[in-house]
């Protein structure tokens, strides 16, 4: 699902760094995912292709009603930092911002280059993930800040 998810962004020349969940996986974490979380370039021809993509992915606000008005536009993301959307290809979450991090140029800066499968892409580096997680401080991102500080501290041996 993830594989599929990253090859058509990659595909469609989308600017993004992988956050969250599956960035976690990628740096060795044991916790479950079901949803890819994305950090993007706000230009409008990045929003534009976003828009076309999730348009084709029927794209729909995920714990929202079904039935209920919504419109994926440029506008959309303009006014909507945080983006949790179910689509035919999985569960997508779409930021502007990392708590603790930045927007996309801050993301990609402190990136690092992965792979899935045959699909390259940038991903969040395990620091600014750590800080990301503590920055967002939820119940569920400060317990997964003892996994992720241990695997740093695996790295840095």
């Amino acid at each position: 699902m993830f594989e599929e998810m990253l090859r058509a962004l990659v595909g469609r020349g989308i600017r993004f760094v992988v956050v969250g969940g599956v960035a976690a996986t990628i740096h060795g974490s044991a916790r479950y995912t079901n949803d890819l979380d994305i950090c993007y370039a706000t230009d409008p021809e990045n929003l534009q292709r976003l828009v076309e993509l999730l348009t084709e992915w029927k794209a729909y606000l995920r714990g929202v009603e079904p039935g209920l008005p919504f419109i994926l536009d440029a506008r959309t993301f303009s006014i909507t930092p945080l983006l949790t959307l179910v689509t035919t290809h999985g569960d997508f979450d779409l930021l502007d911002r990392v708590p603790g991090v930045g927007g996309y140029d801050e993301a990609l800066a402190r990136s690092e280059e992965a792979q899935i499968g045959s699909v390259r892409f940038h991903t969040i580096s395990l620091d600014a993930l750590i800080d990301a997680k503590r920055a967002a401080r939820r119940k569920k991102d400060m317990e997964h800040l003892i996994e992720l500080e241990a695997l740093r501290a695996l790295r840095d041996a």
